[in-house]
C-alpha cells in the first residue's frame, strides 16, 4: 500500500498514518519525497482500512485530516475517516435491497434507576401499534442505525422474507461509559423498566433479542447475567470483555474495575444463571479479539449455545454492519423460528 500527500510549499514537518489495525509502530511516519510525503506498507490482514493523516506543522502543532486524494469515506461517532477497500472486500448484498417502508416513534422511559432512557421504536409502516411482533433491542441504537445501517438491514431482511416482521427498539446510550460498564442500576433499569415499557406500548412475542457493540455488548451480557430471562438471545459485537490479563491497556478507562470484575466472575463461574443463546463477533485485528475468544470458550463450557466468528476488520461501525448477515440474521432466525 502506498500513501502520498502533497506538500509543495514545505508547510509540514511530519506526517503520520492514524489507523487501528495494529500496524508496527502504531502510527507509521511518512518519508519526505519530492513534492510531499510518502508511506509504503505491506498489505495488512484486514480487508478494509479506515485511516486519517496526522499532520505536524512548522510550529509543532498536530492535526488530523482525511486523505484529500481519496473520495471514499465513512462517517462515525468520531467524525469522517478515509477508507481503503482492499481487493477481496465486498459490501453486504442487502445494502442493494430496498427496505420495507417504516415508521419511528419516540418512547422515552422516564425516571429509571439511572435517569431517563430515550428509546425510539422502529416498525414496518403497516404494523398496528397493538400488533404482537418479535422485538430486537439495540444498545447504541441510534448510532447503529446511523453508522451501521441497522434499521436498513432489518427493513431489507423483512422485504426479502429472510427476517420476520419485527420491531426494533433503539436505545440511546445516555451516560454511556457509566451505564454500560457492568452497572447494576442500569441492568435493573433495562430489565425492570425499559423493556416492560416498550412491551406495554407495543406487544412483543416471547424471546426478546438484544444487540450491542463494544461496551453495549458487555452491558447486555451483564444485564442478562444479573436478571436471567430478560433476553432469549444476545448478539454481542466486539464486546468489551476486559480482564487484567488480556487488556492491561484499558486500565485507565473509568469503567475498567466494574467491567473486569464482572468478566472475572463469569470466567470463574461453575454454572450459568441463564440459558440465553449468544452470538459473538469480533474483528480479527482488534485488541478485543483475545478477550472475546476467552469469553466465547467459557460460555460454551457453561453449556450456553454460543456461536463465535471473526471478520477481517477492526473496532468500527462498518465492520459491525458487515457481519449482521449472516451472524445476527442466523440468531434471529433460530430464536424466532
Amino acid at each position: 500500500m502506498v500513501f502520498r500527500l502533497a506538500d509543495l510549499d514545505g508547510q509540514l514537518t511530519g506526517v503520520r498514518l492514524w489507523q487501528q489495525l495494529g500496524l508496527p509502530g502504531g502510527t507509521p511516519d511518512f518519508t519526505r519525497v519530492d513534492g510531499g510525503w510518502e508511506l509504503r506498507l505491506a498489505r495488512p490482514s484486514a480487508h478494509r482500512m479506515e485511516y486519517l493523516f496526522a499532520l505536524r506543522d512548522t510550529d509543532g502543532h498536530e492535526r488530523t485530516v482525511v486523505d484529500p486524494t481519496n473520495p471514499v469515506r465513512v462517517t462515525g461517532a468520531f467524525g469522517d475517516h478515509s477508507v481503503l477497500e482492499l481487493p477481496g472486500y465486498t459490501a453486504p448484498r442487502w445494502l442493494q435491497v430496498p427496505p420495507v417502508p417504516s415508521t419511528c416513534s419516540p418512547l422515552p422511559v422516564i425516571g429509571t434507576a439511572v435517569g431517563d432512557v430515550d428509546v425510539t421504536v422502529w416498525a414496518p409502516a403497516d404494523a398496528e401499534p397493538a400488533e404482537t411482533l418479535p422485538l430486537l433491542v439495540a444498545h447504541d441504537g441510534p448510532e447503529l442505525s446511523s453508522y451501521a445501517a441497522l434499521d436498513r438491514f432489518v427493513g431489507a431482511g423483512i422485504a426479502t422474507g429472510e427476517l420476520p416482521r419485527m420491531r426494533l427498539a433503539l436505545l440511546a446510550p445516555g451516560e454511556r461509559d457509566a451505564w454500560y460498564s457492568a452497572n447494576a442500576d442500569y441492568a435493573r433499569a433495562l430489565s425492570d423498566q425499559v423493556l416492560p415499557a416498550v412491551r406495554a406500548a407495543h406487544p412483543a412475542t416471547a424471546g426478546v433479542v438484544g444487540l450491542g457493540a463494544s461496551l453495549g455488548g458487555l452491558a447486555l451480557l451483564h444485564a442478562e447475567w444479573s436478571h436471567p430471562g430478560t433476553f432469549a438471545a444476545l448478539c454481542c459485537q466486539s464486546g468489551s470483555f476486559f480482564t487484567a490479563e488480556t487488556d492491561p491497556q484499558e486500565r485507565d478507562f473509568s469503567g475498567f474495575g466494574p467491567v473486569s470484575g464482572f468478566v472475572g466472575r463469569v470466567l470463574a463461574a461453575e454454572s450459568a444463571p441463564t440459558s440465553v443463546a449468544v452470538a459473538l463477533t469480533c474483528g480479527s485485528a482488534e485488541e478485543n479479539v483475545h478477550n472475546n475468544r476467552v469469553l466465547a470458550a467459557k460460555l460454551s463450557t457453561l453449556g450456553l449455545a454460543v456461536s463465535y466468528a471473526e471478520s477481517p476488520d477492526v473496532h468500527n461501525y462498518t465492520g459491525w454492519r458487515d457481519v449482521l448477515d449472516p451472524h445476527l440474521a442466523a440468531l434471529l432466525q433460530r430464536v424466532w423460528r
